[in-house]
């Protein structure tokens, strides 16, 4: 049976399932990406493919429709890289894609006999959830104009899929109605095997300063360090737990360019503005900022988290929240609706309102007090994430289950 996955920086969300679909008897394997975007990756079993990266939209181009123009020059390139395959007689039973740049724009026409399995990460809404949710940035109509023309791309894929896959049921709510029927939730899985405690753990900083578990540190991960993931509000709740804790360490890691909204105006990064804003009110010296970090770095960050921070917009969850449950992190997060449905506040970890620095200081400040009193919050947040998102035990076996049904439609066999 063939599988071709598109993803312009493959393996990005489909990391584990490529992998894991590799090692089934009978299943050959196909991944094909943007030729700039894909990292060094070299997963066993898997036949990579790439494409040149498309021209950009022209300078001429409505702003409000240049990522529709980008999809369709890069759905373009898709097709002339497989088409070549195609002459030469291959047929792909199933195709996993990302719709969101435009990689499987014309799949289907190319593959008409095909089963596509999308994943719908995201439909952007003007109203009602991250646009326009933070009044420190006010709403312009050019910002709702945008917006609604940026699902462009989505809709041409919610009319094309045959199976359709969301992370969490609230990124599945922000689908139109009439879609919501043909979605299913399905995340991408936690390794929980690899991601867990580890009371030994410890790592060192930079600057030589070593952190280990138990010791009295609180911990923030984001990809970029922009307001989405409500990195502001957190720089100023610091200065109240550091005043409070003399002797807590802050790590915050990720990366200043920004990920989902718009740079700072005024300054290079909005860590720079942050931290300008709370100058001389913050100890600095205990408050350290790694960038990002290798894998096995970054775990040993959660590892050795005493409360562990995790904002968000009404936006896409991260992978880094249910992560930190795996290790066994306390979270203590935004009452957004992403983290609602994973975290109940005073089971598996606590929740405080996103713009309320108050209160998540005296939240922070509370865990780091008395770690000991949480314990059993942090054994429910790695056991809700076992039993809700391990990807061998959970997600991998439904996957399966897509993939062999139609591997049965098309009389294949695995």
């Amino acid at each position: 049976m063939d599988v071709l996955f598109v993803h312009p920086n493959f393996p990005g969300q489909f990391r584990r399932l490529a992998s894991a679909l590799a090692q089934e008897p009978g299943m050959r394997i196909r991944a094909l990406g943007d030729q700039s975007w894909m990292p060094a990756c070299d997963l066993p079993g898997i036949d990579y493919l790439s494409y040149p990266a498309p021209e950009a939209a022209g300078d001429a181009t409505h702003p409000y429709v240049k990522s529709f123009e980008a999809g369709v020059r890069r759905g373009q390139q898709v097709v002339r890289t497989l088409l070549p395959l195609k002459h030469q007689g291959f047929e792909p039973d199933v195709i996993y894609i990302h719709p969101g740049w435009g990689d499987g724009l014309y799949l289907k026409d190319l593959f008409p006999g095909a089963r596509i399995i999308s994943l719908f990460e995201y439909y952007y809404r003007p109203r009602g959830a991250d646009v326009g949710f933070d009044p420190e940035f006010p709403l312009s109509f050019d910002d709702i104009f945008r917006v609604r023309t940026l699902n462009t791309l989505q809709h041409h894929a919610l009319e094309s899929f045959d199976v359709g896959i969301c992370p969490t049921a609230w990124q599945k709510s922000r689908y139109p109605d009439a879609y919501q029927s043909r979605l299913s939730c399905l995340h991408e899985g936690i390794d929980t095997e690899l991601i867990k405690p580890d009371p030994q753990a410890s790592y060192k900083l930079p600057n030589g300063i070593v952190l280990n578990a138990g010791d009295e540190i609180l911990t923030y991960v984001s990809r970029s360090l922009e307001p989405y993931r409500g990195f502001q509000q957190l720089m100023r709740a610091l200065p109240a737990i550091l005043n409070e804790r003399p002797h807590c360490q802050v790590v915050i890691v990720g990366k200043d360019e920004p990920s989902y909204g718009p740079a700072p105006r005024q300054e290079s990064s909005w860590r720079i503005k942050y931290l300008k804003e709370v100058e001389g009110k913050l100890d600095t010296r205990r408050v350290h900022f790694t960038g990002t970090l290798p894998f096995e770095d970054y775990l040993k960050i959660l590892q050795v988290s005493r409360a562990h921070i995790y904002m968000t917009y009404p936006f896409i969850l991260s992978w880094s929240m249910l992560e930190a449950m795996s290790a066994g992190c306390l979270v203590l997060g935004s009452d957004t609706p992403p983290v609602r449905e994973v975290l109940r506040h005073g089971e598996n970890g606590m929740m405080f309102p996103f713009f309320d620095t108050q209160a998540m200081a005296a939240m922070a400040i509370a865990v780091l007090a008395q770690p000991e009193a949480y314990q059993a919050l942090r054994t429910a947040a790695r056991s809700s994430v076992q039993l809700g998102y391990d990807f061998k035990t959970v997600i991998y076996p439904k996957h399966l289950n897509i993939v062999k049904q139609h591997a049965t439609i098309f009389g294949g066999e695995i």
